[in-house]
Order: C-alpha cells, then structure tokens, then sequence
C-alpha cells in the first residue's frame, strides 16, 4: 500500500475531503518523526510503540573485496507491535 491508498482510505474510513486525510496523515507522520528525533517514544495502547534504538558499532566485510570495515553505531528508529495488533493480524 502506498501513501496514496493510505490516504484515500483514511478519506474513506473518516469522512474526510482527500485532501484533509492527506494533511492529516502528513501531520501525524511529522509528529512521531519530531517526537523520535527528540528522543521520546510514541505509544498507542493496543496497536503499538515507536521508539528509537541504539545500534552499536561493528566490524562488517566490503562483499567486492572481502576487506574488512568497521560500521559506525547509530540510531534506528524501530516498532514493537502490541497486543491488539498482534490479535487483529492473527
């Protein structure tokens, strides 16, 4: 599903004008990204919880040349389902 089809079924599902589900999915997306990036998390019972990971420095090989590299740490951001979606897919 693209963010397209999410929009026009968020439109669908709220009654909303194509356009305000579009804004609206907009506004949410930039508001866990600035939320991460402060580095809080963002819950919603039931469905789940985004939140940013600490990914620890390590040795990776170059697959053209099989030398060895080292890979910096950094942060990812991840997702950890919860129980309602976790039921809901089942």
């Amino acid at each position: 599903m693209t963010k397209s089809d999410f929009v026009d079924r968020v439109a669908d599902n709220s009654g909303l004008s194509k356009k305000d589900a579009g804004n609206a999915v907009d506004a949410v997306l930039k508001t866990i990204e600035d939320t991460l990036r402060s580095g809080d998390e963002v819950s919603f019972t039931g469905f789940g919880k985004f939140h940013v990971a600490s990914r620890g420095a390590r040795e990776g090989r170059n697959p053209r040349t099989g030398e060895t590299m080292q890979i910096a740490a950094t942060k990812v951001p991840r997702f950890t389902a919860g129980s309602g979606l976790k039921k809901a897919i089942k």
